[in-house]
């Protein structure tokens, strides 16, 4: 159920929202749609790759953050405030209404005991608050950015399926499918008039980040493992070297 009000200082006042990350929020992803602005500060983290909506089939640009369903291996981190969080994730539960911002009062992270306020005792917006009106003056323009850069991707055919695959300590072996990255080959033989079109156009920057961001995949991998070998090692009677 969701029940989505334009915000409102004087009705919600007193509201606090439960901003932490948290599988119970919706958090537990392990893979979530970003937009282009933000690809400076995902890369360092995350790979970020290309897939495809599940009812309509168009691509979109999105960040790995686990393997398997539900798996969103960056929980903690985003607790400690460590690493970045995609804008998607950080807005819930507001949505853009026009040039404001709305609620969705039946939200679990809205109407705790403990957590941000919306407005100060002058009903001027928190510093949470404001943090949120900032994600919105870049989703709204950065999902039409992202738009433009992925058709401008296709129709130069600069997107291909990528195989990704991955080992892990405890025999499993998980091959990610449905996800796409930059066909470099292509890339390499594009024109020059084109190349120059897409540098100025700002996407020449955009490829090189998800290329570099691909570093991230065996990285991620990593710290699946260790999770797993830690669990391994909790259990009464089993110790690592049992696993060779």
């Amino acid at each position: 159920m969701t029940r989505i009000v334009p915000l409102n200082k004087e009705a919600h006042r007193s509201l606090k929202i439960d901003a932490r990350a948290s599988a119970a929020y919706g958090d537990n992803q392990h893979f979530t749609h970003v937009i282009v602005n933000e690809f400076p500060q995902l890369v360092v983290h995350y790979p970020i790759l290309f897939s495809k909506d599940r009812n309509t089939g168009e691509f979109y640009c999105g960040a790995m953050l686990g393997f398997e369903e539900n798996e969103n291996l960056f929980l903690e981190e985003w607790r400690d405030l460590q690493f970045y969080r995609p804008l998607g994730l950080q807005r819930v539960p507001f949505y853009a209404h026009g040039r404001e911002v709305a609620i969705d009062l039946d939200h679990p992270r809205v109407g705790v005991e403990e957590g941000q306020t919306l407005f100060t005792e002058y009903g001027q917006p928190s510093r949470y608050l404001q943090r949120i009106i900032w994600a919105f003056q870049d989703l709204e323009p950065g999902i039409q950015v992202s738009k433009h850069f992925v058709a401008r991707l296709l129709e130069l055919k600069l997107i291909e399926p990528v195989d990704m695959e991955a080992e892990f300590d405890d025999g499993k072996i998980i091959n990610c499918t449905g996800l796409y990255t930059v066909n470099q080959e292509t890339l390499s033989r594009l024109p020059d008039a084109v190349v120059v079109e897409l540098f100025r156009r700002g996407y020449m920057r955009l490829i090189h980040y998800m290329i570099a961001s691909l570093k991230q995949f065996p990285v991620l991998a990593r710290k699946k493992n260790g999770r797993i070998l830690k669990t391994t090692e909790d259990l009464p009677g089993i110790r690592p070297a049992a696993l060779g």
